[in-house]
């Protein structure tokens, strides 16, 4: 069980996670939505997807990022001639002691970023699968422990590029969230010229926060709330992926756990130790939709995982607050309870 000493408060928690968001928006310029997504996956123990065209910055928001929590970081450079023992590390044998040695891979970091994930084989992509999932590694029989705290932060390109491999289905549904850049405005284009025409700007950037810090913070998202009738909205929603007659792949349990943690991390991230159903809604797009796969119909049609997704938002019952303000004081300025429209009062 996690005592008190071992979590920081909501207090703490704001105060580093603007830290980390400001260090990283003075490199990445024009985006606060995507840096803050990025740290709502980190404290929610999650994984990150960044795709987009080349040259928006995605290998530079995952540099930001690492950059900014002193913790370890390691890049990988995905290429089609890359080895799976490339990345979780080989047993060597030592000619003077008579047995084998095993040499940890680049996995063997709190930070990963993986460039271009997607120009690797699927072979090799598939070496990533335990160590996302189980944070383990398994060699020769043996399993070894990654660091605490550890997140993937991977870049692909868009799979209609040339070079790229699609990401298997097993893989994607290991990301907690998936998110595109996009190009920036012009006037922070402009702003871009006049900050990185010199310089880079991760040359400047100092670490604002500490890898005890983060697991203190990862601890407190933990015990953030999360009502019976929130929780049965995010199963709600996801279940509805794998009836809709526009998808032949619905998102998994997986997915589900993934939501709850998310909307978890930004019920903390806005100073509340209980989550809402907006929390759920921000960000059911980002952690569905890459987990998705429309029928051949619905891609004739030009209809996209995420338009499904918006869908399905706006057909399921959204649980309802009564007696907000009674409810939280009665708890001690603990969480609201909410139930579902038309339900009976207890």
């Amino acid at each position: 069980m996690t005592t008190y000493d071992e979590r920081a408060s909501l207090t703490d928690l704001t105060t580093t996670a603007d830290r980390i968001r400001e260090s990283v928006e003075a490199v990445i310029e024009g985006k606060p939505e995507v840096v803050r997504l990025s740290l709502t996956v980190l404290l929610a123990e999650g994984h990150l997807l960044i795709e987009d065209v080349p040259g928006v910055g995605k290998t530079m928001l995952a540099k930001a990022l690492a950059r900014s929590i002193d913790c370890s970081v390691r890049r990988i450079q995905f290429t089609p001639d890359l080895l799976p023992s490339d990345i979780t590390g080989v047993s060597i044998f030592d000619q003077q002691q008579r047995e084998f040695e095993f040499k940890p891979g680049a996995i063997f970091s709190q930070i990963v970023i993986g460039d271009e994930i997607n120009r690797a084989s699927p072979k090799t992509q598939s070496a990533l699968l335990e160590s996302m999932e189980e944070r383990q590694v398994t060699i020769d029989g043996e399993s070894y422990e990654l660091p605490t705290p550890f997140m993937v932060v991977a870049t692909q390109n868009p799979v209609e590029m040339e070079g790229t491999y699609p990401l298997p289905e097993a893989q994607r549904d290991r990301f907690m969230a998936r998110v595109s850049i996009g190009y920036p405005s012009a006037e922070a284009e402009l702003r871009m010229l006049d900050v990185h025409g010199g310089v880079s700007p991760l040359d400047d950037l100092r670490p604002v926060a500490h890898a005890h810090e983060i697991v203190k913070l990862i601890e407190t998202v933990r015990e953030v709330h999360v009502a019976e009738s929130i929780r049965r909205y995010a199963v709600e929603l996801v279940a509805a992926t794998r009836t809709h007659p526009d998808l032949r792949l619905g998102a998994s349990p997986r997915a589900t756990l993934h939501l709850l943690r998310a909307a978890k991390a930004t019920a903390a991230l806005a100073g509340r130790d209980y989550a809402l159903p907006d929390d759920v809604q921000s960000l059911v797009v980002q952690i569905l939709a890459h987990r998705l796969l429309p029928t051949a119909q619905a891609q004739l049609n030009r209809r996209t995982a995420e338009q499904v997704v918006l869908e399905i938002l706006q057909r399921t019952p959204v649980p309802t607050a009564e007696g907000t303000e009674t409810s939280y004081l009665a708890r001690g300025g603990g969480p609201t309870v909410y139930r579902q429209p038309g339900a009976r009062r207890p």
